[in-house]
């Protein structure tokens, strides 16, 4: 009788013990570790190549060529009232034309995490959210006036309607058959 009720006893205490483990097992909160945000939950908006004038002096010295793309929470850029590439490249004339945050004549200094960094800053100031996570540099480039007047004399002699035009004037072409 004393082994079946040492049996009974074991039985009850590995069973409560059971129960006791599984319970705290269940009632463990999972700590859910944040999706990175690069890896999900932004989406990436390319923007469009965007030409500034440089001005300096009161004349144009040349343009600043750029096309951003910029990773965005897709639920507050589906509540925006004006539409993205709008508002980008306001902030994009604003920051290079009115702040001149850019020194064009010596564009050796030129820090471009520091531009990304504003253009971000500043969009983001505007909607008073975070809404633009990061800025992608997709192409940057800056044309003086003599960089477009040289490709300009490269490209004299060019195709227009059935005319070849060069410095010499209009030569005329066999016009294509059928025509």
């Amino acid at each position: 009788m004393m082994k079946l009720l040492i049996t009974g006893v074991w039985i009850c205490a590995v069973a409560l013990a059971s129960v006791y483990f599984s319970v705290q097992i269940s009632n463990k909160k999972e700590t859910v570790e944040p999706v990175p945000a690069m890896f999900g939950g932004l989406e990436t908006v390319r923007g469009e190549v965007t030409s500034i004038p440089v001005i300096n002096g009161g004349s144009v010295d040349g343009y600043f060529i750029t096309r951003l793309s910029y990773t965005v929470d897709p639920a507050k850029v589906a509540l925006l009232t004006i539409p993205i590439d709008v508002l980008v490249t306001d902030t994009l004339y604003t920051a290079l034309v009115g702040e001149q945050i850019i020194g064009f004549p010596d564009l050796e200094k030129f820090d471009l995490e520091a531009f990304r960094t504003h253009v971000r800053d500043t969009l983001n100031g505007k909607l008073g959210e975070d809404v633009f996570h990061d800025v992608i540099v997709e192409q940057i480039d800056f044309l003086s006036k003599d960089d477009i007047r040289s490709n300009m004399r490269r490209g004299e002699r060019n195709m227009r309607g059935d005319a070849l035009v060069g410095e010499g004037g209009v030569e005329k072409t066999e016009p294509a058959p059928g025509h």
